[in-house]
């Protein structure tokens, strides 16, 4: 008879203990060097994309507050080439980029709401659209994704591998290592952090070929029939190891910058690593990174609400000290509202006066531009935080699982050889 100490749990009596340095987290997240690493990743991503968007290319509708191709293709994709087919010749459209950004902001803010508010089902809808909208953009934006995507990994390789070092070396051993380090050490293992959420996608690419072979055989007249019906079954393990590597890199993926910048691992060992850590503690990984989940969605509205207050109330000093009118123009509209609309805490843009249709002159313009600036980089600090403690808590994760598979102290922590 075994022994409860034997039976598989999920949380025992030693995790119970174990679990709870996943609330170290946002202490470790916020530290201004994993910040200002993930602000710049955000700044230079942003910056790519604002220069792709150059080539605008996504159709929208020419109508005021009309959609655009993304919205139609949530809602219903049959309908999307007839939307394009009518829209064609319209001068209104966008960029991939800028497209994508709002929607997926949008659909973030619902994502953290409905986590809050213990939504599930929510939560599982707008996570699902969020990979509808990638498809989107692979089948009609295909070129602009392949080079965007390939950019942007490049980018998050050294952002995210620069803080998930530096996550380490302060959990494990209580370092707190400078900007410097964390970005030496992603730039030297810079082809491992970037070919390790690759690989395995790779391998079911490689795979499907060998599906997708047997299925052109399958047009030769009488032969092509009994090629399939012979090797069906092959064709069904194929399928199926598919099914296992699909499952286990997307599982996994968090865990391999942590594998890499916690042990000084390679690529493939990264993918083994990851991949035994998550088919041998399904659910213990599960569970660890639920509370992750509901602990960043806390933090994250803690943060957000803290940089709505500063707005709000250098907004509110300003609304007490500025008291003149818009000159011939609306005389319920101040000048500060003019060039800084008042920020809420579901938009801390406010919004922007040409939504009212307010016209603005040379000075106004300057200092409403300037101030969208700054909102943005305000902005920006939010998601680099968002991005910060994601890899925080992954790294926290990777320790903790190594820990129960391995038994391997979280102390240990491999450095980098001469």
């Amino acid at each position: 008879m075994k022994s409860e100490k034997q039976l598989p749990t999920i949380l025992s009596a030693e995790d119970g203990l174990i679990f709870t340095n996943i609330f170290k987290t946002f202490r470790i997240a916020i530290r201004p060097g994993n910040l200002i690493i993930a602000l710049l990743a955000v700044a230079v991503i942003c910056l790519a994309g604002w220069l792709m968007d150059f080539s605008d290319s996504v159709i929208a509708a020419a109508q005021p507050g009309g959609s655009n191709e993304l919205n139609v293709y949530i809602n219903n994709p049959a309908k999307l080439s007839s939307y394009i087919e009518q829209n064609k010749d319209t001068d209104k459209k966008t960029g991939v980029f800028s497209t994508i950004w709002h929607f997926a902001e949008t659909k973030f803010q619902k994502i953290v709401y409905s986590v809050f508010a213990f939504d599930l089902p929510s939560v599982v809808k707008n996570i699902a659209e969020y990979f509808k909208a990638a498809l989107w953009a692979v089948k009609y934006h295909f070129i602009y994704t392949l080079i965007f995507s390939l950019f942007q990994l490049a980018v998050i390789a050294v952002a995210g591998g620069a803080i998930c070092r530096m996550t380490a070396l302060q959990f494990a051993q209580g370092e707190k290592p400078p900007l410097s380090e964390g970005l030496r050490y992603s730039f030297k293992k810079f082809l491992s952090l970037l070919t390790a959420p690759i690989a395995p996608l790779t391998i079911i690419i490689f795979i499907s070929l060998f599906i997708l072979l047997l299925g052109l055989l399958g047009n030769i007249p009488w032969v092509g029939e009994l090629l399939i019906g012979i090797f069906l079954i092959p064709a069904l393990l194929a399928g199926a190891l598919i099914t296992i590597l699909l499952i286990g890199t997307v599982a996994s993926l968090p865990l391999m910058y942590p594998t890499i910048t916690y042990d000084n691992s390679d690529c493939f060992d990264a993918i083994s690593r990851a991949f035994s850590y998550i088919y041998s503690r399904p659910w213990r990984m599960g569970f660890y990174t639920a509370v992750a989940a509901v602990y960043g969605s806390i933090c994250y509205i803690f943060v957000r609400f803290f940089i709505f207050l500063i707005l709000a109330s250098v907004h509110w000093a300003l609304e007490l000290a500025i008291f003149v009118n818009l000159p011939g123009r609306n005389e319920n509209i101040s000048k500060l509202t003019n060039i800084w609309p008042e920020p809420s805490f579901t938009n801390l843009f406010g919004n922007p006066p040409w939504l009212h249709h307010l016209s603005t002159g040379f000075s106004e313009s300057v200092a409403a531009f300037l101030i969208h600036l700054t909102l943005l980089a305000c902005l920006g600090l939010l998601v680099a935080f968002i991005i910060s403690f994601y890899f925080t808590a992954n790294t926290i994760i990777y320790a903790l699982l190594r820990k129960k598979v391995d038994n391997t102290d979280f102390d240990q922590i491999q450095h980098l050889t001469a």
